[in-house]
């Protein structure tokens, strides 16, 4: 069995169609340090504009229960729906937070990959239980890489948070013996700015770790130039069945078109180089039309084929090097060249009712 290309020869970059391959696979480059950003950045929101309206609903709720305790009915029914009513007040102020740190962590993923679906990712695989690779996993490269980085992580987080708190450590010192809303102000504030600070240092470390893992991921896709080569030809087909493709498909063409010179009326010729097979019936085509042209040898089968069925050649060089430039085939003849070939043709019509002399374009 043929091995794959050794590390060593993959020294290429990844052509967009194994990107494309490892992206079906669920192989993208993506860093789970920007969802936790996302995470944060929510957080900060919440405690920033929704914790403050959503704690003073909670404490309205739970409020009646100190303000008027005797007016409970201690009835199994009464104390069912109290339940059922404190539950549902509670669920739907817990809801909003949740969702809004969800959403946040689903955006984190798509800026990132957008949506993507894999099923290789979810399929259980034996090697998973193997374990020797799970110990690989862990105490490879990999896994000391993303020790050192969740310690260089937690060390930048404490840091921001000694910045931030150590200013207010009288503040908080003071808190057991403070009022509850003063209490409750002084920690929101410290919360605030505490996920600023890791907000600001968590966004250089998932910019920092996105580049990482962009950096392996291209790392590990890259190819051998023999890879490349081997894509080129599946994705475009192989250059020699391709080569030889063309050269039927001209054959075919060149069958097609010489198989109407018999029709033609008139061949003007270079005498050697170019030769235009011209068709044209009074009453039933409207203009003369090119029916074939050629160079070369193409141009001396044809002036052979003319010979052949009796289809009059006529040497007009100036004529011939423009029709044939300018001339497509099965079409009319360019505007320009009308006056040109209605002398052609009146000069070949002529041939059938006695002796006609022709003079060829651009002679006197």
């Amino acid at each position: 069995m043929a091995e794959g290309p050794d590390e060593s020869q993959k020294t290429e970059e990844p052509t967009q169609k194994r990107l494309d391959d490892a992206r079906k696979k669920g192989d993208v480059a993506k860093s789970q340090e920007i969802p936790g950003w996302f995470v944060l950045a929510g957080g900060l929101a919440l405690m920033s504009f929704l914790l403050p309206p959503m704690v003073r609903q909670m404490a309205t709720n739970l409020s009646v229960f100190l303000a008027q305790p005797q007016e409970f009915s201690l009835e199994p029914s009464a104390m069912t729906q109290m339940a059922q009513d404190l539950f549902w007040q509670t669920a739907l102020a817990v809801s909003l937070p949740i969702s809004t740190l969800a959403v946040a962590g689903f955006a984190g993923h798509y800026v990132q990959t957008g949506f993507i679906f894999s099923a290789d990712k979810i399929q259980p695989k034996i090697s998973k239980l193997n374990p020797i690779s799970g110990f690989k996993r862990i105490f490879g490269p990999e896994g000391i890489v993303n020790f050192f980085k969740g310690l260089g992580k937690m060390a930048l987080i404490s840091l921001a948070a000694f910045v931030v708190l150590f200013p207010k450590r009288d503040q908080l010192a003071i808190l057991p013996a403070t009022d509850i809303s003063t209490a409750l102000a002084l920690v929101r504030q410290a919360g605030v700015e505490l996920l600023v600070a890791a907000l600001v240092v968590y966004a250089v470390i998932a910019a920092l770790d996105y580049a990482f893992q962009r950096q392996t991921f291209m790392k590990r896709n890259r190819m051998s130039r023999q890879e490349i080569k081997d894509e080129v030809k599946q994705s475009d087909g192989d250059p020699l069945i391709k080569a030889k493709l063309r050269q039927v498909r001209h054959e075919r063409a060149q069958r097609r078109m010489m198989a109407k010179v018999p029709e033609a009326t008139v061949i003007v010729t270079n005498p050697t180089h170019y030769a235009v097979a011209l068709y044209y019936v009074q009453g039933e085509t409207p203009a003369p039309i090119c029916v074939a042209k050629g160079m070369n040898e193409t141009a001396l089968r044809i002036r052979e084929l003319g010979k052949e069925h009796s289809v009059p050649i006529v040497e007009d060089p100036p004529l011939a090097r423009a029709l044939h430039a300018s001339a497509e085939l099965d079409e009319e003849i360019p505007l320009d060249h009308f006056q040109a070939v209605a002398k052609l043709i009146g000069y070949v019509l002529s041939l059938s009712r006695g002796s006609a002399r022709y003079q060829p374009t651009g002679t006197s």
